[in-house]
């Protein structure tokens, strides 16, 4: 039992669709543009008053009831988010309160939409130095709160929602094989929110220039995104010693599905199916990649012994590829 592996994978999204239709009315757009450019047909908003908190602790509850594992035997509790309830308490203490996870150390990673892998990352390294021991974490957004209404470019792509993930011991060779981290703060401009932290504190004259909504360069992350998520990939394949045509799954965060399209392409992997979500669900920033593997889990489409390929990019500008050996077990 020297392997650390996912034992069990739990999701949420927000009740409310807002579809293309919805959306194309306000921007003087077709449904079918929408579609086009984005391959998503609709996406979740959060209601009033639910916040990444009450969705992490709904996905995270689902994993730990199919892991098995109480809520008082996690040991290490990992909330990855950029859209948190607010600037404290951190999400995952508010988390740990809810579920009972008393001996849980717990913290928030903001490092964008590849948060989760990351997050997992860290569990792993964790988990290797306390054999036996637990870790749940969680990818959680609420990015409608955060979306200019008056931005498409924005507005057609981001959505809210929470996934998790419980992680622990498995038998060898299953479990998280590698992971490959790096981050890219010389293109940290290609995705900001300007104000509401001590650089530039909230003001009428920030809200009023509309500096607390979320800035995109789309034409630069498509660009960062096909130029350093592949190599990162290579550079992961090499280190496990895997051929990218032995990935079994590819599991993206779900950025737009024109891109995701391109992108499995460029990394060869044409045995690999690519999961999506997007189509429903939207872009969920971090949430997005555990809660398509959730869905891909519950729906028994990850045989024991399969390899994936989880890929998370976004703000800041980082990158986090983790190649995982799936469990019969896991999140069954």
């Amino acid at each position: 039992m020297g392997a650390i592996g996912i034992l069990g994978t739990g999701s949420r999204v927000p009740e409310t669709e807002v579809t293309n239709a919805e959306l194309a009315e306000r921007f003087g757009v077709t449904a079918e543009w929408i579609e086009r450019k984005t391959r998503i047909l609709s996406r979740r908003y959060a209601a009033e008053g639910e916040t990444p908190s009450a969705l992490a602790l709904r996905a995270a509850s689902h994993a730990l009831e199919r892991a098995g594992v109480p809520a008082g035997r996690i040991d290490f509790l990992i909330v990855t988010t950029t859209t948190g309830d607010s600037p404290l308490p951190p999400v995952s203490c508010l988390v740990q309160a809810a579920l009972g996870a008393r001996k849980a150390a717990c913290f928030d990673i903001n490092i964008g939409c590849s948060g989760f892998v990351h997050g997992l990352a860290v569990a792993h390294a964790l988990l290797s130095a306390r054999p036996r021991a637990y870790a749940l974490v969680v990818g959680a957004e609420v990015w409608s709160r955060f979306t200019d209404p008056q931005d498409r470019s924005t507005a057609v792509l981001l959505a809210d929602g929470a996934g998790a993930a419980v992680l622990g011991p498995v038998p060898e060779p299953y479990g998280i094989l590698e992971s490959d981290l790096i981050g890219h703060g010389d293109k940290a401009d290609l995705l900001v929110i300007e104000a509401g932290g001590s650089g530039l504190p909230a003001s009428h004259e920030s809200v009023d220039a509309r500096q607390h909504y979320l800035r995109m360069n789309g034409r630069g992350v498509t660009e960062f995104v096909l130029g350093q998520v592949p190599a990162s990939a290579k550079e992961l394949f090499g280190r496990a010693g895997v051929r990218p045509q032995d990935v079994a799954h590819f599991v993206p965060h779900q950025a737009n599905g024109v891109l995701l399209g391109r992108l499995a392409n460029d990394m060869g992997l044409e045995n690999a199916r690519v999961h999506t979500t997007l189509e429903r669900f939207g872009n969920s920033g971090t949430a997005s990649l555990p809660v398509t593997l959730d869905h891909a889990a519950r729906a028994g489409e990850l045989r024991d012994g399969d390899l994936l390929l989880l890929s998370g990019f976004g703000g800041g500008m980082a990158v986090g590829n983790s190649l995982v050996r799936w469990y019969g077990e896991g999140g069954s």
